[in-house]
């Protein structure tokens, strides 16, 4: 199996993205609850980092997939000596 890591953290990264940026763009006019930020939508700048970032390691870790898919297999060796399982 050869799932890249990269894709399902970026997925991750993604769905918090884009849960923080929705409550940032939802609570956008609430100047009382942004007071204490000196009144920048954290939420929303955040969400939009987070999004950003699960949006990029996703995208490698799909062209990272791609990329072995099209590798030919290596040879393999009968006379060779089995490791692992």
């Amino acid at each position: 199996m050869n799932l890249d890591l990269r894709i399902p953290m970026g997925l991750m990264f993604t769905l918090v993205g884009v849960i923080l940026t929705a409550f940032g763009a939802a609570t956008n006019s609430n100047q009382a609850l942004y007071a204490r930020c000196l009144g920048i939508n954290a939420n929303l700048w955040w969400g939009i980092v987070l999004l950003v970032f699960g949006l990029t390691m996703f995208l490698m870790g799909r062209r990272g997939q791609k990329r072995m898919a099209e590798l030919p297999p290596e040879p393999v060796d009968p006379t060779a000596a089995r490791r692992g399982h």
